[in-house]
C-alpha cells in the first residue's frame, strides 16, 4: 500500500473498488456531460475529489486538465494534487472544496437556473457587493490564465463553485482550456451556448484571448442579473458599457486582453470590486 493511497499511487486498475477499499466514497457523480465519473472520497479527516475517465474523449479532456494545472496556479482555481493511470483511462486527484456548483446540467430544478432553490438563483439574490467580490476572483484567476498563454474553453456557470457560508468562489473543471491562439478545426468548441463567443461556432475561425474576454463578459452579465431573461440588471450603467464592449460580436471590437477588461471593469466599479 502506498504511503498515501491517493497522492502516492502510480496505477489503479479498477478505480471505484479501490476508492471504496482505501476510504469512504461519500458522493458519486456519474451523469456528467463529459462522460467522466467523479467521486467524493473521505480518508480519515481528509476529503478528496477524484475525477476519472475511461473513454477516449474523456481521457483527452483530462489530459488537457494536466496541461492547464501544470501552467496555471491561482488561489481561486481548485488545484490538481496528483494523477495516475487507471485501466483504459486516467484519474485526477483534487482537494474537496466546500460549496455548490452554480449550475449542473444533470440536476433538474423546476424553472432551471431561475428556480428559487437553485444555486444560481440563490447566488443572484446575494447582495451586489458579495457578487462583485466573486466576479473579481473569477477575473483575477483569468489574469493568471492569460499570463500562462491559455484560452478559456467551456467556461460556464457549471465551472463556478460557490461556498455560501464562507462567501468564497472557486473555479473547477477547467478541463477544456487550451494554449492559444489556435484555429478551430471542429464545427464548434464544447461549451454552453449562453456563454460562448460567435467564433466558437465557426470552423476555421481564430480562437484567441478575445474569445476569453467574451466569455468573461457573459459571466459578468449573467451573474449580475436577477434572472436568465437578462431583464433585471443589478449593476451600473458603466459596468454594462464594459460588458457590451467585452461581448461585441466582432472580436476586433472587444478588449484586446483580459488585463484590459479587468482594468475597465474595476474602473467601472469605482473601487467596489
Amino acid at each position: 500500500m502506498p504511503t498515501h493511497p491517493l497522492l502516492d499511487v502510480d496505477f489503479v486498475e479498477l478505480l471505484e473498488p479501490y476508492l471504496e477499499d482505501v476510504g469512504h466514497v461519500f458522493q458519486v457523480f456519474r451523469e456528467q456531460d463529459s462522460g467522466c465519473v467523479s467521486f467524493g472520497v473521505a480518508l480519515g479527516s481528509e476529503q478528496w475529489f477524484v475525477k476519472s475517465a475511461a473513454t477516449s474523449a474523456g481521457v483527452v479532456s483530462l489530459r488537457r486538465a494536466l496541461d492547464v494545472h501544470g501552467a496555471v496556479r491561482h488561489p481561486a482555481i481548485v488545484p490538481l494534487r496528483h494523477h495516475f493511470p487507471i485501466k483504459d483511462g486516467l484519474a485526477l486527484i483534487y482537494p474537496w472544496v466546500e460549496g455548490e456548483v452554480l449550475y449542473h446540467p444533470t440536476v433538474a430544478h423546476h424553472g432551471g437556473r431561475s428556480a428559487p432553490e437553485s444555486p444560481m438563483a440563490r447566488f443572484r439574490s446575494l447582495p451586489v457587493a458579495e457578487i462583485l467580490q466573486s466576479l473579481n476572483a473569477i477575473l483575477d484567476a483569468h489574469l493568471a490564465v492569460e499570463k500562462a498563454g491559455f484560452i478559456a474553453v467551456d467556461l460556464y456557470d457549471g465551472c463556478l463553485l460557490y461556498d455560501f457560508e464562507a462567501q468564497r468562489m472557486a473555479l473547477c473543471d477547467l478541463d477544456e482550456y487550451r494554449p492559444g491562439p489556435f484555429i478551430l478545426e471542429a464545427d464548434r468548441l464544447p461549451g454552453s451556448r449562453r456563454f460562448m463567443a460567435p467564433e466558437e461556432f465557426s470552423k476555421g475561425s481564430a480562437i484567441d484571448i478575445r474569445t476569453t474576454v467574451f466569455v468573461l463578459g457573459r459571466i459578468l452579465r449573467l451573474l449580475l442579473d436577477a434572472g436568465d431573461d437578462e431583464r433585471k440588471w443589478r449593476g451600473s450603467p458603466s459596468q454594462m458599457k464594459v460588458i457590451e464592449r467585452a461581448t461585441a460580436s466582432d472580436p476586433a471590437d472587444r478588449f484586446a486582453s483580459v488585463a484590459a477588461l479587468v482594468r475597465a471593469w474595476r474602473g467601472a466599479c469605482s473601487g467596489h470590486c
